[in-house]
């Protein structure tokens, strides 16, 4: 990149990504299903929150770290795990790099395109996640090898629900980058000479390969191989959960919680956390921002395990938010992704600049000094915003 490779939002690293990939690339990193309502409300509804600032008594310091399952972090931002960031050739190494530069966890994908030895060799504080795919001695066998790597906790995601279309069209992804494809993309690349000498110069292609699913002795699977065999595998029961958090035997976070009634099965089940999520969008179209249903579920199950969010963050001051109504801390996906994509590990870096300087101002704003002050007072919620979903009464 040039030397004004710095942006200064989430938005710009978005428009910078746009410019600079190919736009089979961008389009893969746009979120959304069907019509994608959820999406739009994931973004929107932190603008329907207001802030509630004080005037006098502001702190000239202030605490914005934390731990999140045990693991210390310097800010409430976990780099929330998606899968083959192949858009730099670096990819998740890269940004497990950025994460470890600025202090903050790491979440890797079970369907990434770099093996967690070196993804955690780049940033110790990273937690690895899986899918219910495969055969129980499959899974375990992923969760052994990311504890040997130095995993600290293991992510579980359980509410991919195979959402198929997208009303503009979804993404064209190769099965794998051979002379056929490289035909076919050409007159797509050909535009973006900048991403291409990005690749040229590392002497790689863009690996569409999962090797954090090859079996012992076999070939990594292809994305869409995984993602085959992922569709092929009988749904889990809540007993399936209980056996994987015993077979890790370590922090436990389950993604993809909605409801008030999964939450306290996630607490029967021994997790250690919960993250609200909607998979950012890309899961059943028209579940409510995670912003409206996290009161609820903090409110049901908060004293018991950590409560996280996922959706939708995109300033500093969307995760002052998310703490004001009760999360422990953010995962951030499509924000880092940008990115990666406007300017690879550095870009990646700089949306966490981005955040960690919103996220202080809104703390000072306030009138706080540590982010653990935060609560529904600092905040102007309009009347019927929040929702409740599967509570019991």
């Amino acid at each position: 990149m040039g030397r004004n490779s710095w942006f200064e939002t989430v938005a710009e690293a978005q428009r910078r990504a746009k410019k600079y990939l190919p736009s089979t690339v961008y389009d893969a990193l746009v979120a959304g299903s069907e019509r994608g309502r959820t999406i739009d409300d994931n973004l929107g509804a932190f603008a329907e929150l207001g802030f509630a600032p004080r005037v006098v008594g502001h702190h000239a310091e202030r605490d914005l770290s934390t731990t999140v399952l045990g693991v210390p972090t310097s800010l409430p931002v976990v780099i929330s795990p998606t899968g083959v960031q192949a858009v730099h050739p670096d990819g998740e190494v890269a940004v497990a790099r950025a994460a470890a530069n600025r202090g903050v966890i790491m979440g890797l994908s079970s369907f990434a395109s770099k093996p967690v030895e070196e993804v955690v060799q780049a940033n110790p504080n990273t937690f690895y996640q899986m899918y219910w795919t495969g055969t129980r001695e499959s899974m375990a066998q992923r969760m052994e090898r990311a504890r040997a790597a130095g995993a600290k906790a293991l992510i579980v995601t359980l509410d991919w629900s195979f959402s198929n279309g997208r009303d503009w069209g979804s993404p064209a992804i190769p099965e794998k980058v051979d002379l056929r494809t490289v035909v076919r993309f050409a007159p797509d690349v050909l535009p973006r000479p900048r991403w291409l000498w990005t690749f040229a110069k590392s002497r790689r292609v863009p690996d569409l390969t999962v090797p954090n699913l090859q079996p012992p002795g076999g070939k990594p699977l292809t994305f869409f191989g995984a993602y085959h065999e992922w569709m092929r595998t009988v749904p889990p029961t809540w007993e399936d959960v209980k056996w994987m958090r015993e077979e890790w035997g370590g922090p436990f976070l389950l993604k993809g919680v909605s409801r008030v009634d999964d939450a306290k099965r996630a607490v029967d089940a021994g997790v250690s956390g919960i993250s609200v999520s909607n998979h950012g969008g890309n899961n059943l179209d028209s579940t409510p921002a995670t912003i409206r249903i996290l009161p609820s579920i903090a409110e049901a199950v908060g004293d018991d395990i950590e409560v996280l969010l996922d959706g939708g963050i995109r300033r500093g001051g969307d995760v002052a938010k998310a703490l004001a109504l009760g999360a422990h801390a953010v995962l951030i996906g499509r924000a880092y992704l940008w990115g990666l994509g406007a300017n690879g590990q550095a870009g990646v870096e700089n949306v966490l600049d981005i955040l960690r300087a919103g996220l202080d101002s809104a703390v000072l704003g306030l009138g706080h000094s540590s982010i653990h002050e935060l609560s529904p007072d600092d905040l102007a919620v309009p009347a019927g915003f929040t929702r409740t979903l599967g509570a019991t009464q």
